[in-house]
């Protein structure tokens, strides 16, 4: 590789403070890439529970505004919490499948749920500092493998995105696919024939044209933009006082110990992206940040939190490392709760955009994951059981989501996240094979030497 090459694709991203014109560009990079998936969640809990528009646009607010703010803390760090590193927070997908049970569940309701989120977040914060001691059981083996995972499984909702979403008529058109493929040709000129800023903010830049050609040709959708409201602030308790029921707070529980493990994985894959070793002390104030904003969440009308894998891509990718970057990104986010309307705008960037950046980006974390995986002694035959056995488990929920449709519903938050699929298999395989067996191996070895 020659000396001009590496001069514009960084081995290891800067860490150091950009200019503010540039943190702004690509801390803006960050919320676009995470906003459809930050929305998501209060969009499917809000019609799970019947509310009206208006009641949906609430909770879509009261989330962002929850992820601005954890985003802030998880960056930036107050005291014993946030491990300091470029993380992006948003509502976690985990609790999902748990949630939309709940709201359904008589006596229970939006009510319940937000009851159970208080409670599993405070659970969190107790459990927070043994589950950081877990990091000795995530070597190069296993970190390569979960990260791996991170990047497969996201990978699916990339190529969704890119043929123009679920409710796309027809799915794969060639307009859709056209607009993501000028989204991801532009992002790869940019980082082959500049260097410096603009390939920082590569992805923002081929978004925006993205955004452009595809409100030339009809593809936005502005409905309802009038209709929003200039500004509106979040108040707490909106949809009245919490209840506490014993069988939605375990459910919920159980979902808090899954989002542990998989940001466990996510801190760990973004400190081998950023080049900076993530400590046990670290790792207990990420998931200290992760519990406190869910516990918080819950008198804010929104949902359990959690760091998004989709913005260690965006790390990778922009070669920029700098924790303000997320914190302007908070910022960001709290100010789109506030307004509404410049919110609307966001959330109408068509999935096609969205798709073509992401093609890039989530392959991104997935090569990282392969990377790492060349520091383990992956020639051995046990550890290349280990990456193969724990990808396919991955890939089960993305693959086919309704493969455990018949197993006990308390188990949906492990069997319905490929992330978490892939990180509890790579755990028990790492312990069986290195660990409880390091002895047997270690005499293997030993002999074999001899010979």
């Amino acid at each position: 590789m020659s000396e001009s090459r590496k001069a514009y694709i960084p081995v290891a991203p800067p860490r150091q403070p950009l200019p503010l014109f540039q943190l702004f560009l690509v801390g803006l990079q960050h919320v676009l890439l995470m906003y459809g998936g930050a929305i998501a969640v209060p969009l499917i809990i809000g019609q799970a529970a019947g509310l009206s528009r208006e009641e949906v646009a609430f909770l879509i607010n009261a989330d962002l505004l929850v992820a601005g703010v954890a985003t802030i803390v998880q960056s930036f760090g107050i005291g014993a919490v946030g491990i300091r590193m470029p993380v992006m927070m948003g509502a976690s997908f985990a609790a999902v499948g748990s949630m939309v049970a709940m709201a359904g569940m008589p006596g229970v309701g939006l009510q319940g749920i937000f009851g159970a989120t208080i409670a599993a977040g405070f659970f969190g914060m107790i459990i927070a500092p043994f589950m950081s001691k877990v990091v000795r059981f995530f070597p190069p083996l296993v970190t390569g493998t979960v990260i791996t995972s991170i990047g497969l499984s996201l990978f699916p909702v990339a190529v969704n995105w890119a043929g123009g979403g679920a409710d796309a008529a027809p799915f794969g058109s060639p307009v859709y696919l056209i607009v993501a493929g000028l989204v991801l040709a532009t992002i790869l000129l940019i980082n082959r024939f500049m260097r410096g800023f603009w390939v920082n903010v590569s992805v923002l830049i081929g978004m925006g044209l993205g955004y452009i050609i595809a409100g030339s040709i009809g593809m936005v959708d502005l409905t309802g933009l009038s209709e929003a409201p200039w500004v509106q602030v979040v108040t707490p308790l909106h949809f009245g006082m919490p209840t506490f029921s014993l069988a939605p707070i375990l459910s919920m529980c159980l979902v808090v110990v899954i989002i542990f493990v998989e940001s466990t994985g996510m801190f760990l894959a973004l400190g081998k992206v950023t080049d900076r070793e993530v400590t046990p002390g670290m790792l207990r104030r990420g998931l200290m940040c992760d519990a406190g904003a869910s516990f918080v969440a819950g008198f804010f009308n929104t949902f359990t939190h959690s760091s998004f894998a989709q913005n260690i891509g965006l790390v990778q990718m922009t070669g920029v490392r700098c924790r303000y970057v997320t914190v302007v990104a908070g910022g960001f986010l709290i100010l789109l709760s506030l307004l509404p309307k410049a919110a609307f705008l966001i959330a109408s960037i068509p999935p096609a955009v969205l798709g073509g950046a992401s093609i890039a980006m989530f392959g991104m974390v997935a090569a990282t994951g392969i990377k790492i995986l060349q520091e383990a002694d992956i020639a051995d035959r046990r550890n290349q059981l280990l990456v193969a056995v724990s990808v396919g488990m991955g890939l089960i929920p993305v693959v086919r989501p309704e493969f455990f449709a018949q197993m006990p519903q308390w188990m949906e938050p492990i069997t319905h996240s490929g992330i978490a699929m892939a990180t509890v298999s790579a755990l028990i395989l790492n312990l069986l094979f290195n660990i409880l067996g390091g002895a047997e191996r270690a005499a293997h070895n030993d002999t074999a030497h001899q010979h």
